[in-house]
């Protein structure tokens, strides 16, 4: 009996009872789990199809004026085409480090998942203060800490495995992995999703964590939803935007997450670059995981 009083006190039983209560109202909603896969898939698949770069700087994209075409043979032009297809290869490697968009496209995808995912952690604070959750657990032993902690887990857990299955669908799309790609180069895919994503979810968290209205979290999740995802580098190099816009994105971890993430599965890796992501990235999430608990501590109330 003192075994199991011992156990239930634990601050790691209840971050497993809480975080698994949030995983539930997920895998056990199918329709809802499909639906968060759909919209990157879309992305995926009609964006980034759409969006062929190859196609516009292929030899095919150009065409000579009759009177000069007139002035070549044949095999001038034969040789010519082939100049201009390989010149389109070296124009997309050089703006997005892969003759294939979609590659990059789609590792943007991933990152845009665990960003989509991790806004709603903070919708969830305010729905267990209204269904009257909050005040049981918090009339509980289970710290304040422990309750915020679940929540971030439980998204961070969500949006790895999104990712993971985003990774999956993208490949019989046209995904192509890096010359330095092996298979352990996923779990440093993983270990830098898992940063940011917690993260991510302690600072939605923490800006809703003394509202009441639901309103408040959508008008946050609505604010800050196209900022992170375009000014990054998920759809389009930094430095080929606007000087201001580069400003903008290089501060953004979002920037460095998907970064790490085409170090690892479709760039020839960088590995000063890929340690200079995660410091970033991992410093962001200490940062931010720490104001949320500190926030926790002070804020969260019945």
């Amino acid at each position: 009996m003192s075994e199991l009083n011992q156990i239930s006190k634990s601050k790691l039983h209840g971050l497993w009872a809480l975080t698994n209560r949030e995983l539930k109202k997920w895998y056990k909603a199918p329709v809802v789990f499909v639906l968060t896969l759909v919209q990157p898939v879309l992305w995926l698949g009609l964006l980034g199809n759409a969006l062929n770069f190859s196609n516009l700087v292929s030899a095919g994209s150009i065409t000579f004026p009759p009177d000069l075409a007139s002035q070549f043979t044949v095999a001038q032009l034969s040789a010519l085409n082939q100049f201009f297809q390989g010149l389109s290869s070296q124009i997309l490697t050089g703006a997005f480090g892969t003759t294939s968009y979609i590659s990059f496209m789609a590792v943007g995808m991933i990152a845009f998942t665990a960003l989509f995912t991790t806004m709603f952690s903070g919708m969830s604070v305010v729905w267990d203060r209204r269904l009257g959750f909050l005040n049981k657990a918090l009339s509980t032993p289970v710290s304040r800490a422990v309750i915020i902690l679940s929540k971030v887990f439980s998204a961070t857990l969500r949006s790895m495995f999104q990712a993971g299955i985003i990774l999956l669908i993208a490949v019989p799309l046209g995904f192509e992995f890096g010359p330095s790609f092996n298979p352990l180069n996923l779990l440093g895919v993983f270990a830098i999703l898992f940063l940011i994503c917690m993260g991510l979810s302690s600072m939605f968290i923490a800006i809703n964590i003394r509202s009441t209205r639901i309103e408040t979290p959508m008008a946050v999740v609505n604010l800050l939803n196209l900022p992170l995802t375009f000014a990054s580098n998920a759809f389009f190099p930094i430095d080929r935007m606007p000087s201001w816009l580069q400003a903008v994105a290089s501060v953004n971890p979002m920037s460095y997450t998907i970064d790490g993430c085409r170090q690892l599965l479709i760039f020839n890796t960088n590995y000063m670059q890929l340690a200079w992501d995660f410091a970033i990235v991992g410093i962001f999430a200490a940062i931010v995981t720490t104001i949320g608990i500190v926030l926790s501590w002070r804020f969260l109330n019945k």
